[in-house]
């Protein structure tokens, strides 16, 4: 009788698949953090780092989690690229882990898992851009482990699992405002199933809902003291309405493919409308609720984008849920006994998505990373908002020929590059807009008062009549352009200021302290005279709306 053979020692080739998926988001993770060391921080990164150097509960513009993740980073690899944009890295990788067991949990295959796992990788801005923190990135890990809880609720029975929703509600409410457009798809996913009578009977959504206001009460804490600041900030921009515009439309449209993928946007929004067919039609929980976590927030943005210009970030928390709706339907269409041509053509589409998006990512990592030449010119999305350093070295020229010993700035972004070049070095101080900096530590006025500063501004801000409000003396000193990769992206002046000492805390009511997108909707103690110079003041910002970039 002969004996069975050994396969002890053979590999398990169940494995290899396994292996091959982990090598390669092994690789693209190291990619990332090659991107994250060595490209320069862009305008708003370094705007947040200067929140994470504050101790304030809120800021104006967002809730504190991207100072938190900052922080988190910086304090691991210090003050440096990687430790800003740590924290966007282990984001990333906790998203992916999510969304797979997400799949998983649902469907139990392998195939669709991998999907899962490599549908971000093959995004532009999750494959390589979750390198660039905004608080979508703080945001984004929590909203989908958010999604994570209710599909454990749903799998489980078990309605502690709604506690667990809540708790990270309340942390993604925490980085930022617009995860509260995912509540219509929780609402859905707890009413139009056959169980809503047991979830409105029940303590524990109620509970939840206690526990994220209770979380995100640092945000209330911090509106009450400083006259409800943030909500106003964001309801100005949420309401506004401007005329129809084609360009606007297109700019959101255009964003989505290039963000998310020119194959892989129609895969998604193709996987994410049958999932709500399936969904709605049998009333199953789990399909309702990565579904209209996508439709409803995709909706309001395309309907923002009528009139207004959609920042790019704003709509990239919506998407991992759209993965996971594609990934679970590729393995749903063949148990429901889709025709074999539909469900052929289904996968090719979402491998040739996967394949190519990833060459697209990576074709993109090696030209920011390694290629010497600017082949879009100014408008290139990264070159536009570096070489900054140019800018620091001609200023700390100048602030050792003239004895300034501080800087003034009429613009966010100019003065968070500047306080991240110097940082500390040299107090770095905004003029206007000071409400933007409520809470903010002293920044060093012992080094201000009664000296000469050096005002630094992107022509043409420093023209811009907020100077009108001051009794500064302004002596023209040099000119600086910023280039990158041998093409000018902007020109800064710089001039010796004396005679003034800048107000930290300046009333409510003037346009030192007013946000610019607040400045419009004067209070009506502010004079005539105030209204027309912060009008002005719009006005010459407005002009240069094709080079501002919006907020997040």
């Amino acid at each position: 009788m002969t004996s069975a053979p050994d396969n002890s020692n053979k590999p398990d080739s169940a494995g290899r698949p396994w292996l091959a998926v982990v090598a390669l988001i092994a690789a693209m993770t190291a990619m990332r953090l090659i991107y994250a060391g060595v490209i320069e921080l862009r305008t708003d990164e370094a705007y947040y780092w200067t929140w994470s150097k504050e101790s304030a509960l809120a800021f104006l513009d967002h809730p504190p989690g991207i100072a938190w993740l900052i922080r988190f980073g910086t304090a691991i690899f210090g003050d440096t690229n990687l430790g800003v944009r740590f924290g966007g890295i282990v984001a990333m990788l906790i998203t992916q882990l999510l969304l797979a067991d997400i799949v998983r949990r649902v469907t139990g295959d392998f195939r669709a898992i991998v999907f899962a796992l490599l549908m971000p990788e093959a995004a532009l801005y999750y494959g390589l851009l979750m390198a660039k923190v905004a608080p979508d990135t703080a945001m984004i890990p929590l909203a989908v482990a958010m999604l994570w809880s209710l599909v454990r609720l749903h799998e489980s029975g078990n309605a502690r699992w709604w506690l667990a929703a809540g708790l990270f509600a309340g942390l993604a409410m925490l980085s930022k405002f617009t995860v509260i457009m995912l509540l219509p798809a929780v609402l859905a996913f707890a009413l139009v199933p056959d169980w809503r009578r047991r979830w409105l009977l029940s303590p524990y959504p109620w509970a939840a809902a206690l526990i994220a206001l209770i979380v995100f009460a640092p945000v209330l804490i911090w509106n009450y003291q400083h006259d409800w600041a943030s909500f106003r900030f964001q309801f100005v921009r949420a309401v506004a309405t401007h005329q129809l515009s084609l360009r606007t439309i297109g700019d959101y449209v255009g964003l989505q493919f290039g963000l998310v993928g020119f194959v892989l946007l129609p895969v998604v929004l193709s996987g994410v409308a049958l999932t709500a067919w399936r969904g709605y039609r049998h009333r199953e929980p789990v399909a309702i609720l990565l579904s209209t976590a996508v439709i409803v927030p995709f909706g309001y943005f395309f309907w923002k984008s009528l009139t207004l210009r959609v920042g790019d970030t704003w709509p990239m928390f919506l998407w991992p849920a759209g993965f996971a709706a594609t990934a679970i339907n590729l393995a749903m269409l063949p148990r429901e006994g889709w025709p074999e041509s539909m469900i052929a053509s289904t996968n090719k589409w979402a491998r040739v998505a996967v394949i190519s998006g990833i060459a697209f990512v990576v074709g993109v990592f090696f030209y920011y990373v390694a290629v010497p030449w600017n082949l879009i010119g100014r408008a290139d999305p990264v070159g536009s908002e570096a070489g900054y350093e140019q800018v620091v070295a001609r200023a700390q020229d100048q602030l050792q020929k003239t004895g300034a010993t501080w800087i003034a700035t009429t613009d966010y972004r100019t003065y968070a590059m500047l306080r991240w070049y110097f940082n500390g070095r040299v107090p770095v101080i905004q003029i206007n807009e000071r409400g933007r900096f409520q809470g903010f530590r002293d920044p060093g006025m012992n080094l201000i008062r009664d000296r000469a500063g050096l005002y630094v501004a992107r022509e043409p801000d420093n023209r811009l009549p907020i100077w009108d409000f001051t009794s500064a003396r302004r002596q023209p000193l040099e000119r600086v352009e910023r280039s990158w990769r041998g093409v000018v992206m902007d020109t800064y002046a710089l001039e010796k200021l004396t005679g003034w000492t800048p107000e930290l805390s300046p009333p409510p009511d003037t346009p030192l302290f007013r946000w610019r997108v607040l400045a419009d909707n004067a209070p009506p103690g502010m004079s005539l005279l105030a209204v027309a110079l912060a009008q002005k003041v719009l006005g010459e910002i407005a002009e240069r709306g094709p080079r501002q970039r919006g907020e997040g």
